[in-house]
């Protein structure tokens, strides 16, 4: 793992910091005098907030919210400073974004802190939650390896480290059974967990003694823990992510290989959407520079070519309507931030039975064969362009034949973390979907 920037070359999310600075002004207005939302205590921030607020405060109150987005901002800055910690992007988050540590794997959303803080009426608590940062971290350094060399540096974490293990930041298509993912959600938690378990016993080729270490602690155990007697939809909200993945095991019948959301949204599903074009638009200055300073035709092509169909203007991807998303299952009905949706793929059916890759390799070389000529120069030979055409038509392929498939099209949010661990999911799930599973 890499050395961890310095926490002030490191983004502050904008929104973070404009609310915070909108707080330190309303709170100075309000009181009067300057409010240090950094080094203040908090007890006496507090009192300027409720001031500022007219009383209790309301969570659903949004000049509440933002107030407490801008004190998210200033314990943020107290924990950057005293622990390098650093903001890394996470959309799990309210604020899209999470603090990281680089000595431990902690993970903090210091919005959720500050709400909880003011929904109990304390902003001290925040005091105590650093606290237990403080104590877990000094833990760490005061426990080193004893097999790590006498002087060395302990391994630190940085950013790009955090947002692999938590932002979901990745996405794949799936086909998924509604009769087993219902089954599934509908099933007591210590039955789900003997399943896995007997599974993992199963699998083929046998899974390695770390990989099935690492089901039996994240899955069984989670399971376990579970309320025993309950169903898994009767505990969903308190624990979706178990709940989407179970239903991914057990459910999943097909799908895509995963990607980074960008990747889909940039490149994959505007190919689709373009289509074939017989001819091309004549490209600006702007472009044709851009072609000369090495910019790939790909990224060009999808920027400047037309859609030959109706993608919606706003929306998930660039391609579905919210219309068009739904539940897996009821259960998911609380839960806020979900990796696991339904969608409706009607919209690109058409398009997928029309798909041919070879077809879209060709319009992608005609056209920079068009943009060569306009800019008088070929186009810069780079082996990752012909690598992420390459992956988009794969992935393109991979959605045509999911569609067919008979089951609900579902889009599933993974971190990079979990898109490496999906070869030996797929080996799992082969187990726990190729038995007879008695689910009582």
């Amino acid at each position: 793992m890499s050395e961890p920037a310095e926490p002030q070359a490191l983004p502050v999310p904008q929104h973070v910091h404009n609310a915070q600075l909108q707080l330190t002004a309303a709170l100075e207005k309000a009181d009067g005098k300057p409010v240090d939302l950094v080094k203040a205590p908090w007890a006496d921030v507090e009192k300027s907030v409720i001031q500022l607020l007219g009383g209790k405060f309301d969570p659903n109150r949004p000049e509440h919210q933002a107030a407490a987005l801008g004190l998210a901002g200033g314990f943020a800055i107290r924990l950057i400073s005293e622990h390098q910690a650093f903001w890394f992007p996470n959309r799990d988050s309210p604020e899209g974004a999470s603090l990281g540590f680089p000595q431990a794997i902690i993970m903090l959303s210091p919005f959720g802190a500050v709400m909880d803080a003011l929904a109990q009426g304390k902003l001290t608590r925040l005091d105590d939650l650093a606290s237990d940062i403080r104590r877990s971290l000094g833990q760490v350094r005061f426990g080193a390896n004893p097999a790590q060399p006498l002087g060395a540096q302990p391994q630190q974490l940085a950013p790009q480290d955090y947002q692999r293990l938590f932002d979901p930041g990745f996405l794949q298509f799936i086909v998924v059974d509604s009769a087993k993912a219902k089954q599934t959600l509908e099933t007591k938690t210590d039955v789900l967990a003997r399943d896995v378990r007997d599974a993992l016993g199963r699998t083929q080729p046998p899974l390695p003694p770390e990989a099935r270490q690492q089901f039996e602690g994240q899955i069984v155990t989670s399971l376990q823990r579970m309320e025993v007697g309950k169903t898994l939809a009767d505990q969903a909200e308190r624990a979706p992510r178990l709940a989407e993945l179970m239903t991914h095991l057990v459910a999943t019948v097909g799908g895509t290989g995963s990607a980074p959301e960008e990747f889909w949204h940039d490149v994959v599903l505007p190919l689709l959407f373009i289509g074939t074009p017989a001819s091309f638009p004549p490209l600006d200055e702007d472009e044709l520079a851009a072609f000369k300073q090495g910019a790939d035709p790909l990224a060009l092509f999808v920027d400047v070519v037309p859609h030959a169909h109706r993608a919606p203007d706003e929306g998930l991807l660039g391609a579905f309507e919210m219309s068009e998303i739904g539940l897996v299952h009821p259960a998911f009905q609380k839960v806020g931030a979900l990796r696991l949706i339904r969608i409706n793929p009607d919209r690109l059916k058409p398009l997928l039975d029309k798909y041919d890759p070879n077809a879209t390799m060709d319009a992608v070389q005609r056209f920079t064969a068009h943009v060569s000529k306009a800019a008088g120069q070929p186009a810069a030979e780079s082996p990752q362009g012909k690598e992420m055409l390459q992956a988009a038509l794969t992935l393109l392929a991979d959605l045509k034949r999911s569609v067919t498939v008979s089951g609900d099209v579902c889009l599933r949010r993974l971190t990079e973390a979990e898109a490496a661990s999906e070869q030996a999911l797929a080996i799992v799930r082969r187990a726990l979907q190729g038995s007879r599973i008695i689910l009582t």
